[in-house]
């Protein structure tokens, strides 16, 4: 094995390492969601020009995903999150990109040559420290997605593109009615 292979190896290994233990840690179920922590609050302005918001996102499940136009595996997960934006619209649902590295004119030329309906706010420190805190070392990589349950808790961070059919668990779990821990 090569110098570059061992460094690229040694690269990928720690983030996959602590995305496994952060999927473990929070999803363990109806309890550990109560437990989980809260999503942080923010307010932007998308890129259409509406405001985007926590407060708006209220009682609503949602994915924010931080991705950038120019990421292969986040232009090959956008087709299955329209669709599944879509299906899952009406019973509470949205996505939330959050574009990373992007300007507004080539954001708004992929949002429309790729049919994004669901909002998407331009990154800035303020919102990349607000989630990455979530995350050992902050947000590295991208696409990430933190999953915020109908109470506001993030239940489950993923790093890297996932497929329609494991988005669409994650959607599912994300709506499921939280119990309350007595």
């Amino acid at each position: 094995m090569t110098d570059t292979m061992r460094k690229v190896k040694r690269a990928l290994i720690g983030p996959a390492v602590i995305a496994a233990a952060l999927m473990l840690f929070f999803t363990a179920g109806a309890a550990g969601a109560a437990q989980a922590p809260l999503a942080p609050a923010f307010s932007a302005v998308g890129v259409d020009g509406k405001a985007v918001s926590s407060r708006q996102l209220a009682g609503k499940a949602y994915i924010v995903n931080f991705f950038a136009s120019w990421c292969p595996p986040c232009r090959a997960e956008i087709p299955d999150m329209v669709a599944l934006q879509n299906e899952y619209k009406a019973k509470g649902f949205t996505f939330v990109g959050v574009a990373v590295n992007e300007n507004d004119e080539s954001i708004k030329g992929f949002m429309k040559s790729n049919g994004i309906s669901y909002p998407v706010v331009m990154a800035d420190q303020k919102l990349i420290g607000a989630y990455g805190r979530y995350v050992e070392g902050g947000i590295r990589s991208i696409p990430t997605s933190f999953v915020v349950n109908r109470s506001g808790r993030i239940v489950q961070i993923v790093s890297g593109a996932r497929s329609k059919a494991v988005l669409e668990k994650m959607i599912l779990d994300a709506l499921k009615p939280v119990k309350a821990v007595k």
